[in-house]
């Protein structure tokens, strides 16, 4: 909703100078120099993306439009879960924690939370994070280089698309070039005409520059941008889930082992000492 907003701004702001300086809107519609800069634009990014990075870009560009969804309660809900499943784990050993992992879809923990639940990446990272534990496969100080290699590997995946939408953005003027020199050759054609007719000729020319510059700067850069926060966003929920993990792992109490999760937020979503306390208490009355 934010985007858009925004993306209402910056049109409304081109717009309204526009016609304050007395030009007519109108003037601005030529179909023609879209379809050659947006053709030109969609096609060169089909050509340097693979198949999977257009697919992640699409995500993306919905997901820019949603908003981000780590916020406030997401990290709240992400911090009781993993608590109830450390008490868990240290209640009852590793292995009760086996069919949560094995099957998180029907977790009655996890179902207490949907915030997690319904985040795929986040119920696979943490499944993965928490079986080599369950099943025995890595030693406690080994966990965090295998976690570190899996967020290094989702980071790549993050930058790939963005890069590429910003390369597509770093094109667009040179594209809005391409429709006004065409815009130009057509006007040649039609130099023994009458001036209103070469004036508006050109002025459809000129046009393609100015789409090929706003679009670049007032609209893909922004949305490229908008991508790399939210991939950042969620990178840091995941380490947020890592530190937690590793640190009951090696052998720290569930509460301290959240705590440290909590202090490693950013101070815009992280909850004070005394909340996360307030949370987790509740937790252990409603199980008591």
């Amino acid at each position: 909703m934010i985007v858009i907003i925004g993306f209402i701004v910056v049109l409304g702001a081109v717009l309204g100078g526009f016609t304050m300086a007395g030009g007519h809107v109108g003037a601005l519609l030529h179909i023609s120099e879209l379809i050659i800069i947006g053709g030109a634009a969609l096609g060169a990014l089909i050509v340097m993306s693979p198949k999977k990075v257009i697919m992640d870009m699409v995500k993306g560009l919905i997901q820019t439009l949603k908003g981000a969804p780590y916020d406030r309660k997401a990290y709240e809900e992400l911090l009781k879960a993993l608590y109830e499943m450390f008490m868990l784990a240290r209640r009852d050993g590793m292995i009760a924690l086996e069919e949560h992992v094995s099957n998180p879809a029907n977790s009655s923990i996890l179902k207490k939370y949907p915030t997690v639940l319904r985040d795929p990446h986040a119920v696979e990272f943490l499944c993965n994070a928490l079986r080599p534990v369950v099943d025995g496969r890595v030693k406690p100080d080994q966990l965090k280089m295998l976690l570190d290699a899996e967020l290094t590997a989702r980071e790549e995946e993050h930058h790939a698309p963005v890069g590429v939408l910003s390369k597509t953005a770093d094109a667009l003027p040179g594209f809005g070039i391409v429709a006004a020199v065409l815009g130009i050759i057509v006007t040649m054609g039609a130099i023994a005409g009458p001036p209103e007719e070469i004036g508006h000729k050109v002025a459809a020319a000129l046009v393609g520059t100015f789409l090929g510059v706003l679009l670049s700067y007032g609209f893909v850069h922004p949305l490229a941008s908008n991508m790399e926060f939210i991939g950042a966003a969620e990178l840091a929920y995941l380490r947020c889930m890592a530190t937690a993990i590793v640190g009951f792992a090696n052998g720290l109490a569930p509460i301290v082992a959240v705590d440290m999760a909590r202090r490693s937020l950013s101070s815009d979503v992280r909850p004070s000492a005394d909340e996360m306390e307030q949370m987790l208490k509740a937790i252990n009355t409603a199980k008591g």
